[in-house]
């Protein structure tokens, strides 16, 4: 985290706008009304649903009526966290998926089978994250981060577009972090082999990448609304673990996961929402830029293009046949 520290731009827009106090202020412009709405009948697939952000966003929308599907890594976690869901809620209507979002072969075959068992799926929301300390492969032999940041999420999005395409309302909603706001895209080291591995730079650019890949799926998809956002600096496991010095350091000021989880649930369900134009970067329910002011990460059509590019052959070169 300390490598985020040095970029001064970024650490004090944070402290402005990324804290629970930011969020409070924030939240007397939200109209209440954009939330009060049912999506019974409507079905949502959460990952990482069975704490944080992911698990906050579940319980709000299960409160609405929406079907969640949960995909989640660790089976005991996610029973335990669905039994929350449903006493919270009163909703019974909530499935859990295991899966392990580092293994990319995987990712493709519950992508498929899910195609095949269920009809519809209204909306995706791609919450689940992971921070390496030190870099690590999986048994594909790629760095687990990008792997379970990135191009799970591709393959997500890429396999599940038939499926949202035929179901009323699709929405993908990306869950990012202010991160990459430090980071411009790298088309020539996406798996961060060269240089010095610094974990939460590798996460800052697959944030990056995730906010690119949003554009571009919205430019080819339109039928599908596509949003990407920052929940702010939350108090969740992921933070607590990773980045144990500035969790102690900020605790008083992080975020709810609820707070964290509320633009998601907002993209997610209101009509509010889909009146923006698909692809953009959100923040406490507005679309805000995507790059600090004068900021050197913007990258060109051509580098978004070549990046969609690697992504699609690499992703089809562990696609089941």
């Amino acid at each position: 985290m300390m490598s985020l520290y040095r970029n001064s731009a970024w650490f004090l827009k944070g402290l402005t706008e990324f804290t629970k106090g930011a969020f409070v202020s924030a939240s007397q412009n939200f109209v209440e009304k954009d939330l009060e709405t049912s999506v019974a009948g409507r079905s949502f697939m959460i990952t990482g649903a069975n704490s944080g952000i992911g698990k906050a966003a579940a319980i709000a929308i299960a409160k609405k009526g929406g079907t969640i599907h949960m995909v989640c890594r660790n089976k005991d976690k996610a029973e335990e966290a669905r039994a929350d869901i449903v006493k919270d809620s009163g909703n019974k209507e909530i499935y859990v998926h295991i899966l392990d979002l580092s293994e990319t072969k995987k990712v493709w075959e519950f992508a498929e089978s899910f195609k095949k068992k269920y009809k519809t799926l209204n909306v995706l929301i791609n919450n689940a994250g992971c921070m390496m300390t030190k870099m690590e492969v999986n048994g594909e032999d790629l760095e687990k981060s990008f792997a379970s940041n990135s191009l799970a999420v591709y393959i997500l999005i890429k396999s599940l577009i038939p499926l949202l395409e035929k179901s009323p309302d699709p929405r993908v909603i990306t869950v990012s972090s202010g991160g990459m706001l430090v980071q411009k895209l790298r088309t020539g080291n996406l798996q961060s082999q060269r240089g010095r591995y610094d974990g939460t730079m590798v996460y800052a650019q697959n944030k990056r990448q995730q906010v690119v890949m949003t554009e571009q799926f919205a430019k080819a998809h339109p039928n599908i609304h596509f949003s990407v956002m920052h929940p702010g600096w939350v108090d969740t496991p992921t933070i607590a673990n990773a980045m144990p010095d500035f969790h102690s350091s900020m605790k008083e000021r992080l975020r709810t996961p609820e707070q964290g989880a509320d633009t998601v649930v907002w993209l997610a369900v209101s009509e509010a929402s889909v009146k923006n134009p698909s692809g953009r970067f959100y923040q406490d329910r507005r679309m805000v830029s995507a790059h600090l002011p004068l900021a050197w990460t913007h990258s060109s059509q051509q580098e978004d293009q070549k990046f969609m590019s690697v992504m699609d052959e690499l992703a089809k070169s562990f696609q089941p046949h």
